[in-house]
């Protein structure tokens, strides 16, 4: 069976929690050839750690010797590196966001186009069990057309003190980038991808920045962040359908929640947790999921999915055009907030 030889671009947390343990466990797929960080000897620590045979400090030299990269640079550098990679032939899986803007990413798909190489962008959550089944079922007609989705994103004192989460030069963003994003792909997949074309949002950082902090990740700098730690957004797409969408790492909230709630003409689904909730035969229904035992990490199926759209096996299901929507809706949020009006799409 043919293989894929496998670079990783990136020695960080993401790529050492998922992406390499799940390309490990897709052995008859593909084979880790190369770790590449910036910081040399981080790439020989993780090479090493995972068994991986080489470690580069520059990943144009490790493009040389691999079909296909995983990106998971800070966020500045996912554009530059998915298009220098297309452009020597090899298939990308990118960590989401897709860019620092939508300009970018529309310059990746560009890319992707001429080269003939899948480019794959790392929205996890759409292969989580209970998203799977949310799109089966709309798919299977059980809500009628979807109309409305409500989506929340939330973490009680949680900014991330680590890493360059709140470098903005770096990163472009903090909440909505770093995590709501998740949930704007998923509603936006689950909605059927319509086509955005109007959004109003705002963007806050005064609860990051107040003095006496308490924060449950670490420490940060809270005279200096810059990184919003709050977002709600109402945003319109060209079919009809609409959706209200908020994010934070720092809610005032008693528990974290991670919520996402689609409306359709003749039911609705709450996808976290999984609840279908129907109008049949003149009675209200409404059906909870019992999952079987083994399910694995989205990591696996999402890494699974690349490496088979690469061989040809199979469509991705995170098309680069729907990861730019996304960023689409993102820079419209922050120029909403910034000019305090309605941002129209074209």
């Amino acid at each position: 069976m043919e293989k894929l030889r496998v670079g990783i671009i990136g020695a960080g947390g993401i790529a050492q929690s998922r992406h390499i343990p799940a390309l490990l466990t897709l052995s008859e797929l593909a084979s880790v050839e190369a770790i590449c960080d910036i910081h040399e000897e981080t790439a020989r620590l993780t090479a090493e750690k995972f068994g991986v045979p080489h470690a580069f400090g520059d990943y144009q030299d490790m493009l040389e010797i691999v079909d296909a990269v995983v990106i998971c640079t800070p966020n500045r550098y996912h554009a530059e590196i998915s298009v220098a990679a297309l452009k020597a032939g090899k298939h990308v899986l990118c960590e989401k966001p897709m860019a620092m803007t939508a300009e970018e990413c529309e310059e990746m798909i560009k890319a992707s186009k001429k080269s003939g190489k899948q480019l794959a962008i790392a929205y996890h959550y759409r292969f989580m069990k209970e998203a799977r089944a949310a799109k089966k079922v709309i798919e299977e007609n059980e809500i009628g057309q979807p109309i409305v989705a409500r989506a929340k994103a939330l973490r009680r004192r949680k900014v991330p003190g680590w890493g360059v989460f709140t470098n903005k030069e770096l990163q472009g963003g903090g909440a909505m980038i770093d995590y709501g994003c998740h949930f704007l792909d998923l509603a936006l997949w689950l909605l059927g991808s319509p086509e955005p074309v109007e959004v109003t949002g705002t963007a806050y950082n005064q609860l990051s920045r107040m003095e006496n902090q308490v924060n449950l990740w670490g420490d940060y700098d809270h005279q200096t962040i810059e990184v919003e730690d709050h977002v709600t957004a109402y945003i319109r797409f060209a079919d009809g359908a609409s959706l209200l969408f908020e994010t934070s790492w720092m809610a005032n909230i008693k528990n974290d929640e991670e919520s996402l709630g689609i409306s359709g003409l003749t039911g609705g689904i709450d996808v976290f947790p999984f609840q279908l909730n129907q109008l049949k035969n003149g009675m209200l229904l409404n059906s909870e999921a019992e999952w079987l035992p083994g399910e694995e990490d989205p990591g696996i199926p999402q890494a699974r999915n690349f490496l088979n759209s690469c061989l040809g096996k199979e469509q991705l299901i995170v098309k680069p055009e729907e990861a730019l929507r996304v960023s689409k809706i993102i820079d419209a949020i922050y120029k909403s907030s910034e000019t305090g009006k309605s941002i129209v799409l074209e």
